[in-house]
């Protein structure tokens, strides 16, 4: 039977770690010396002791010099910066110099050889066994550097979605702020009274963006108070207007990022304001395990609106969702005579993870 799932990935984890992570910088290197170590220990001797043990000290350091230095220096100033040229150069030499090496030596121990013995070696065979060497160590460095370009484009990326998150957000805030103050405004000539509850009510949405909103996170049943104190305010402001919040599914300890809903009841108070029949809007919230669904309907008035449902509000969430859900969100709009329906479902486990 095979390893679980998990097991596989820890050990694939562990591996890249080892091969990527400065903290196993020490292990890499020991793990190298020991493996060229083993391998000369085991390989089947050429001379007579001690000039066989000679012989395999000298294979070791030209190994251990040759993987160094192409790690260290020809990788980084040739390869690095696309001086393909000069470090094939690097290459060839590398394998002649190595070669001859070999073969110097080989003519001081040729007497010294065991019977049955030769000390010939193709120089095509010793080049490709160089070559190989020379490239297993390139690539060690060509993959950490490729991990290490994959982070810094990742981070940066990171970065400007936070900076745009950031930026949308506040492009949110404001706008409702100023509905909110002009709607204020308009009912201090007509009705002082509404318009002080208006204020009253203002102040308490003003606390939750001052307080609530300003971080990544805040509980789904805070946002859906918000909304209602919003639809709350609209109601002080039209006659005309009734409204209804269902909420179903474990609501408690569900966090979404801020704001999320605001855009959605917004564009629909909006535009369903009828002076000549009842307008409605209905807020539906399904939380199912990580899986929140939410539905926003309203009435449409009987005459058309000059403007379209839409705007900065309803543009802002929609690129919002596109950053923070890039894979796990599903909006839908509906539009008919009578109503104007937004559905949108949302995988809380894929959210993206943002901090400032």
């Amino acid at each position: 039977m095979g390893k679980p799932l998990h097991i596989k990935t820890m050990d694939a984890n562990w591996m890249l770690q080892l091969i990527i992570s400065e903290k196993y910088r020490f292990q890499r290197h020991l793990l190298l010396i020991a493996f060229c170590a083993v391998v000369l220990y085991y390989s089947p001797p050429d001379y007579v002791e001690p000039f066989e043990t000679y012989n395999r000290l000298v294979i070791f350091f030209q190994i251990i010099l040759l993987a160094y230095s192409n790690m260290y220096f020809f990788v980084p100033k040739f390869l690095f910066r696309n001086k393909y040229l000069s470090y094939g150069l690097f290459v060839l030499s590398g394998m002649i110099l190595s070669y001859y090496i070999h073969e110097a030596f080989a003519f001081s121990f040729q007497r010294d050889l065991l019977p049955n013995e030769d000390d010939n070696i193709n120089f095509f065979t010793f080049s490709f066994m160089i070559m190989v060497l020379i490239i297993a160590s390139a690539a060690v460095k060509l993959f950490q550097q490729w991990i290490s370009d994959a982070r810094l484009i990742h981070d940066l990326e990171l970065a400007n979605t936070n900076s745009e998150l950031e930026q949308l957000k506040n492009q949110i805030n404001p706008h409702f702020l100023f509905n909110m103050l002009n709607n204020a405004n308009v009912l201090i000539e007509d009705d002082p009274k509404k318009a002080s509850q208006v204020l009253v009510k203002l102040s308490d949405l003003l606390r939750y963006q001052l307080y609530d909103s300003s971080r990544d996170k805040v509980l789904l049943t805070s946002e859906i108070h918000f909304l209602e104190d919003f639809l709350n305010l609209e109601k002080v402001r039209r006659d005309n207007f009734n409204f209804l919040i269902s909420k179903e599914g474990e609501l408690s300890g569900v966090q979404v990022p801020p704001f999320l809903f605001i855009s959605f009841v917004e564009n629909a108070v909006k535009h369903n304001n009828d002076s000549a029949k009842l307008s409605y809007l209905n807020l539906y919230f399904d939380v199912c395990h990580n899986e929140i669904s939410f539905r926003c309907i309203n009435s449409k008035p009987a005459v058309k609106a000059v403007n379209k449902p839409g705007g900065l509000g309803l543009a802002n969430i929609k690129r919002r969702l596109e950053l923070l859900f890039p894979s796990s969100h599903t909006l839908k709009i509906e539009e008919n005579p009578e109503t104007y329906c937004v559905t949108l479902f949302l995988n809380l486990k894929n959210e993206l993870h943002y901090s400032r």
